[in-house]
């Protein structure tokens, strides 16, 4: 996996392990997220007033990871953390752009 992310089809990357990891929302990743997360409407009102919580980012990271390529989920968990909020802004608000918006 190139780790390369079209934003057109909403994607986003995340560096995991040393390695860009791509992130893609696709509608089965988005249904995963949403059964352990709650609606997701509500996980965008959450992260727009500042109420997102590290493991609901994580959780939504890691169900649009689109190759694990042995990646854990408390590896991908640990690299969030390590990267910091800052860092992990970019992907979630491309993320959370495609749950609203859709592919244009």
């Amino acid at each position: 996996m190139s780790g390369v992310a079209n934003p057109l089809r909403g994607e986003a990357s995340l560096s995991v392990a040393g390695r860009p990891r791509l992130l893609r929302p696709t509608f089965a990743a988005l249904v995963a997220a949403e059964e352990e997360l709650g609606p997701l409407f509500a996980l965008v009102d959450r992260a727009s007033e500042g109420r997102l919580r590290l493991s609901e980012m994580a959780a939504l990271f890691w169900h649009c990871l689109s190759e694990n390529d042995g990646i854990g989920r408390e590896e991908l968990s640990e690299a969030v953390a390590s990267l910091g909020l800052a860092a992990c802004a970019a992907p979630l608000r491309q993320l959370l752009g495609q749950i609203l918006q859709g592919r244009a």
